[in-house]
């Protein structure tokens, strides 16, 4: 969008802004996963949701793409999950990631988990089956889905963008 808008001759200011904060996402959680785990040499982290946006398998400018490269690059062990968007991640994604079959897959053994598309079916997690398969216990939001306090009483150091931490 904001390539049609410049085209057209206008900037489109709030869709840059987006544009922008997307972006940046995959360099705020990678920072916010560092700082939580103690560094990213050598952890197992899962993450959930590689498309674009929920319901579709569009992978263009898709922020898994450049933090699931980030976190490789870092040292880490990747496992992904997308219900929809696998095929293509794995046709464009020629690294070493493992799939998992579901959340509560890709998650086991994990350091961390990231939550980057907010599906339905990531809505609501059951935190304790999630914690029974992590070796870890940080959940970083990358979409604000889960109220704060609802994720830390379930033992989670719990991460999210824009708004603090809950106290």
């Amino acid at each position: 969008m904001v390539h049609v808008a410049r085209a057209h001759g206008y900037e489109a200011p709030l869709v840059s802004a987006a544009h922008a904060v997307n972006h940046e996402l995959p360099t705020r959680a990678i920072e916010k996963l560092a700082r939580a785990t103690g560094g990213l040499n050598g952890k197992a982290l899962a993450v959930l949701g590689l498309a674009f946006k929920p319901n579709t398998d569009d992978l263009r400018e898709a922020p898994a793409l450049r933090l699931v490269h980030e976190l490789l690059k870092a040292g880490a062990r990747v496992k992904v999950y997308d219900p929809v968007a696998m095929d293509n991640f794995k046709k464009q994604m020629k690294a070493p990631v493992e799939f998992g079959k579901n959340a509560y897959d890709a998650a086991t053994g994990a350091d961390a988990v990231v939550l980057v598309t907010e599906w339905n079916q990531f809505r609501e997690l059951d935190f304790d089956r999630l914690k029974a398969a992590m070796r870890g216990r940080v959940f970083v939001d990358c979409r604000n889905v889960y109220v704060p306090a609802r994720v830390e009483g379930e033992g989670f150091v719990y991460e999210s963008f824009g708004r603090g931490k809950a106290r």
